[in-house]
Parts: structure tokens; sequence; C-alpha cells
């Protein structure tokens, strides 16, 4: 059955390159490939959840100007329902440009994110949450996520949050999550490591916590088991965004079975698409 969920965070245009290695001082390279795409964590986890079956609307900010129509496009592709939060604004999208190391998959990013596009919550639609089964947040619109959090949690709406990194405002959005799926890059106020990231997590009474760790296993938290999940061993080219495919298949996963379950079938889509370039081409080979 087809599910609906909405994506509150950052779009971005990504401008990615395939290169034997990130450029150093003063040196310029010549990509091997290239590919532009919609980016942000909440961007790519709709885009995901859409190709596995579902119904995605994405809440962030785009805009007028005139590279946002290659944002559009791309994601019209995937039947992403964009709810622009500041229309009217003139000014370029975030770009994020990206250097995929051919050979180690690894990735080299630098973007200004969502520093300069922070919103008023006066612009979010009153119905926003009409017809939706669960809701992401990925931390780029704290204001906003926290009113979209406190009607979900009214609603009885499950909330995931993606914890790439810490953001401020996290702490006032953690109270009304169900499940929080972080990385070893996540660390609040005081945290130094994965067991201090769990005790605060745990702090706000969330049920259910995880923290990925690339090709390592999953470390999880459901109510009071832990444990760890193994991923599928790969040969990686190319990971960017797996993350964010990996919250974009648990939103799917978790509205059919339990926490761990989503949390091993989410892996396996996201080590799938780490076999590809890109964020897209992925799709183009693994079916649902």
């Amino acid at each position: 059955m087809t599910k609906f969920a909405l994506f509150v965070g950052l779009i971005t245009l990504d401008l990615i390159y395939l290169a034997q290695s990130p450029p150093k001082n003063n040196q310029k390279l010549v990509a091997t490939d290239y590919a532009v795409a919609a980016g942000g964590p909440a961007t790519n986890a709709s885009v995901t959840f859409s190709h596995l079956g579902n119904k995605s609307q994405l809440l962030g900010v785009l805009g007028l100007h005139s590279m946002t129509q290659l944002i559009t496009t791309d994601l019209a592709n995937y039947q992403i329902t964009i709810v622009d939060l500041d229309c009217n604004k003139q000014t370029s999208p975030p770009v994020s440009s990206i250097i995929v190391t051919q050979g180690t998959g690894e990735r080299a990013v630098i973007s200004i994110n969502a520093v300069k596009t922070q919103v008023n919550i006066n612009y979010i639609p009153p119905n926003i949450l009409e017809n939706v089964d669960i809701v992401l947040i990925d931390g780029h619109q704290m204001l906003v996520s926290k009113i979209i959090v406190q009607k979900a949690k009214i609603q009885n709406i499950p909330v995931v949050i993606d914890g790439g990194s810490w953001k401020p405002g996290f702490e006032e959005i953690l109270p009304f999550v169900d499940y929080a799926i972080c990385s070893t890059n996540f660390y609040p106020p005081n945290c130094k490591n994965g067991e201090d990231v769990f005790n605060y997590l745990q702090s706000f009474y969330i049920p259910h916590i995880a923290i990925t760790q690339g090709e390592k296993p999953i470390e999880y938290l459901s109510y009071e088991k832990r444990g760890l999940i193994n991923v599928a061993k790969i040969q990686a080219v190319d990971t960017l965004g797996a993350g964010d495919v990996f919250h974009g298949a648990f939103c799917h996963y978790i509205l059919q079975t339990n926490f761990t379950d989503s949390l091993e079938l989410a892996g396996n889509i996201a080590g799938k698409s780490c076999q590809f370039f890109g964020t897209r081409r992925w799709m183009k080979t693994v079916k649902i």
C-alpha cells in the first residue's frame, strides 16, 4: 500500500565530479565523469522513498532563481511534491560541489547548506500534515521543523531525524522524535563517543536509536534492547548520499516492519546505492 511522507529540510543543487583525487592547492583536475542533481539530506531521502513506491512531499526553500529549474526538473522525475517555504526568493539555491575519489568512493563536499535560507514559521502551510504517514527532519530548517514535529506528535505521526551531524536546535526537536538515526559524525554537546551519544538521546526518551558507521555494523538501542546489525560488504564506487538513501529507505520499511529489520533492509539499499556513481544512477539498476 502506498504511503505518504513529509521530508523537511535542505534543498540544494549538487554538482558531482568523479576524479582520481580531490585537487591540491593551485591544481586543476579533469573529471572522468560528472552528474547534476537536486541534493540535500531530506531531498535525497524523499527521492528514495518515492522510488520505493511511495509518495513524497518535500518542505524546504527553493525560490525563483533560474538554477532552481534544474532542481525541479530532477525531482519531477521522481514525482516529488515540493512545498516552497520562500517561493519569492530571488537568490540562487545552495550549491554543493562534490568530488568523488575514483577507486575508494570517498567524497569531499563544500556547501553553505541552509545557512542563508532560514525561514519564518508563518510560511508553513496549515494542512501540511494531511494524510502524512511519517515525517523526516534533517535539521536544516530548525524553526520550521520544531513546529512540524509538535504537530506530528499531536496527530500520532512518527518522526524520524537524520542525525548526519549535530546542529544547534536539535535539542528542541528530540523530545518529539520516535526514531533517531544518526551517523558517527553526530556529536551533541559534551558527547565524545557513541556511548555518550546513546546516553544523550536516551535522556529525551527516544524509543528507537541507531548509529550508522559506514561499512561497520549499525549500533542500535530499541527501548532496552541493545545490539548490532551487520551491513553487506561492497566495493564502493561513490558513498555520496548513502546516508540520505538509508533514511529514505528506513522511512519506507518502518511503515511495514519492525525497527531492526527496517535498519537491515535500509542498509542493504544504501549499500547498493554506493555501487554507482552519483545519487540517482543506482535506481536505474536497483528495481523495487
